[in-house]
């Protein structure tokens, strides 16, 4: 798995009992619990995690919300990069047997998890149907955080003849975007989002809608929405 990357992502929910069925009826997966916390599987394969939001975060009202890990060579490090931008570190520790995670803020307060070790898999395709396929990150100001990414994780971000940035690790993959949502749906958000691929995007919408999540905009060839918290954001992909 390539270092710097993302690769995996979890949700974040005040009620699991709540939120699971939601994606099992519109992804058909499977969700399994160990040691509090959820891992969803499309038959064999593994694809999200979810863990119920910790009481502390409930009580600062903290939204539901997706979240993306990025892999690693040493979280360590990397927190050591990021403290040179001044950034918050929310968590950071090591678990027995799993490996080493932090929670960073960046400078726009969009926050990701890094991760480092071998236990967690890279769940995201290109073309599988109800699959994580993209990851994007949505800020006011691209200036403010380019800077930022750049410099802890190595990445190139070039301006795209669309207007938004593509992100380039250092092998020159296309890994992920950046887009400025200032004056749109999402002007009081900054969030890391996730695309999730699948086979018929109309269809899966109704499937949305009908578990109670909620149409934010269509772009044509993909819609965003919330889950049934009306809080967790995703987009929907026809591959």
């Amino acid at each position: 798995m390539i270092s710097n990357n993302p690769f995996f992502a979890d949700l974040s929910t005040y009620s699991p009992e709540k939120t699971i069925p939601f994606y099992e009826n519109v992804f058909r997966w499977k969700y399994y619990k160990r040691d509090n916390y959820y891992t969803a599987f499309l038959g064999t394969i593994e694809v999200v995690g979810l863990y119920e939001t910790p009481e502390k975060f409930k009580q600062m009202r903290m939204p539901h919300f997706w979240m993306t890990y990025i892999k690693v060579a040493c979280v360590d490090e990397t927190i050591n990069k990021a403290k040179m931008f001044g950034e918050i570190i929310e968590i950071d520790y090591e678990i027995k047997n799993f490996g080493k995670i932090a929670l960073i803020r960046d400078p726009q307060g969009a926050g990701f998890t890094i991760y480092q070790g071998d236990k967690l898999k890279n769940v995201r395709t290109e073309k599988t149907a109800n699959t994580i396929i993209w990851n994007e990150l949505h800020v006011f100001d691209s200036s403010k955080i380019i800077p930022f990414y750049q410099g802890v994780f190595n990445w190139k971000i070039i301006k795209n003849e669309k207007g938004y940035y593509n992100v380039l690790n250092d092998k020159h993959e296309h890994i992920a975007d950046i887009v400025e949502v200032l004056g749109t749906y999402m002007e009081k958000y900054k969030y890391w989002i996730c695309t999730f691929g699948v086979e018929d995007l109309y269809k899966t919408k109704n499937q949305v809608l009908e578990n109670g999540g909620n149409q934010i905009i269509s772009e044509g060839n993909r819609i965003l929405f919330t889950d049934n918290s009306n809080e967790a954001f995703f987009y929907l992909k026809e591959i």
